[in-house]
């Protein structure tokens, strides 16, 4: 009996915890229970004061950094003129943040009506800003980069449904890649005290293209290289008749010449040169030493572009390489978005590397391309174009500003010097002079 009232002595076992909880025990256990519960307050707390943080100006900072200080020394040194400063500068303070509270409430609409442009079209877009909300929105300022520049829209009070409608122009003199936005709301005191900023929109992109011109019918030679190459090798299937040979086993029987056949008594077979697939490759210079000014590079972008359209349009190959790659040269806003976008710079690589370059990976080119500016001297352009394979037709295209039309030969280089754009159709019609 006394041996059945006798407690267990083993070892106790802990109760079912909680699925996927692991209660902690002792002196760790309370001190992770007291991190999950203090960490989401201090989080909020960092969060909350990071946001009133970015609220205040340079200016407004230095302006509390002064009210405080005029109270202390006020309040410790009895300076009643002091206390008086501090008061007003209070005052001020509050009335600050008078200015920014409040909801911001709007729904805004950036349109830009068209993402690509040429040099000089008018692009136009749309600032929309309604208040969606059930009661009144106080005035604003929309703020819209564009660039490198800041455009402020004032919005008036908007009641409840209102909307309010700004319409902007952004300037395409040149070619470039101009970021739009993001649109942002701001609400700021007269003093410049606290500045408050929403983000309403993504930014986005403006595509300004270089000018192009139009290459039909106006550059015969040219396309004629285009149409293909007929090369040395020889091929079995092709539509370059080359000679007939003995039949071996394997041959294509549809390129049995049956009338030799039939006088020689002995099977013969056609045999064909193969005949290159057109393909351009156009060798752009992005190197800045090799431009006298600005506006050569432009003119070289353009004449690059022209020669890539027109490619393109004519369902030919494109390569279109630069000093620090290849452009897309599949289709033409793609190709056109490439040009808008790159720039020269000073750069190590010259003419010369990027030939070289071009010989490695564009091996089934039939033309190529070379298009500098004026600073590239004879003896880089032939050393250039010796880095090609000698079966491909080279040109170089030489875009000097103000310069006449000409045409001269460096060895077997044909250079053509053009002076504007328009002078390019008359400069291929030349190539073959």
């Amino acid at each position: 009996m006394l041996d059945r009232l006798r407690p267990a002595t083993g070892p106790r076992r802990a109760g079912p915890g909680r699925p996927g909880f692991v209660t902690p025990s002792g002196a760790e256990g309370r001190v992770e229970r007291l991190r999950a519960l203090v960490a989401p307050r201090v989080t909020a707390v960092r969060t909350g004061a990071a946001a009133a943080v970015s609220v205040v100006s340079p200016f407004g900072r230095a302006v509390l950094l002064g009210v405080v200080a005029a109270w202390w020394a006020g309040l410790v040194l009895s300076w009643v003129e002091l206390l008086a400063v501090a008061t007003v500068a209070t005052v001020v303070t509050l009335a600050a943040i008078a200015f920014v509270r409040g909801t911001f409430r709007y729904t805004v609409n950036l349109d830009l009506g068209q993402r690509r442009v040429t040099v000089g079209d008018r692009a136009v877009g749309t600032l929309e800003v309604s208040n969606q909300s059930q009661r009144p929105l106080l005035p604003a300022v929309m703020e819209l980069p564009v660039g490198a520049g800041l455009a402020t829209f004032p919005v008036p009070r908007l009641r409840t449904g209102a909307t309010h409608e700004e319409i902007f122009t952004i300037p395409t003199h040149r070619r470039s890649v101009i970021p739009v936005g993001p649109v942002r709301s701001v609400r700021a005191d007269p003093l410049g005290l606290l500045r408050r900023q929403v983000v309403w929109t993504e930014p986005e992109e403006l595509y300004v293209h270089p000018r192009t011109k139009n290459l039909t019918g106006s550059s015969t030679g040219f396309l004629r290289d285009l149409e293909g190459r007929v090369t040395q090798d020889i091929s079995n299937s092709d539509v370059s008749f080359h000679a007939l040979r003995d039949y071996v086993p394997g041959d294509d029987r549809r390129h049995i010449h049956w009338k030799t056949t039939a006088r020689t008594g002995q099977l013969m077979v056609r045999q064909f040169e193969e005949t290159r697939r057109s393909h351009l490759a156009v060798v752009l210079s992005t190197r800045a030493e090799d431009y006298g000014h600005p506006d050569e590079f432009e003119l070289a972008v353009s004449s690059c572009g022209s020669l890539g359209l027109q490619a393109i349009k004519e369902d030919r190959g494109l390569t279109v390489l630069v000093n620090d790659g290849s452009l897309r040269g599949d289709n033409r806003v793609r190709l056109l978005d490439d040009l808008a976008r790159i720039e020269a710079r000073p750069l190590r690589t010259n003419l010369i590397d990027l030939a070289r370059v071009a010989a490695a990976s564009v091996t089934d080119a039939s033309v190529v391309a070379l298009v500098v500016g004026s600073v590239v001297s004879p003896t880089e352009l032939r050393a250039a174009s010796a880095r090609l394979p000698q079966d491909v037709r080279v040109m170089a295209i030489q875009c000097i500003p103000g310069a006449k039309v000409s045409r001269h030969r460096i060895a077997e280089l044909v250079v053509l010097t053009i002076g504007e754009l328009g002078d390019l159709p008359l400069a291929l019609r030349r190539l073959d002079d």
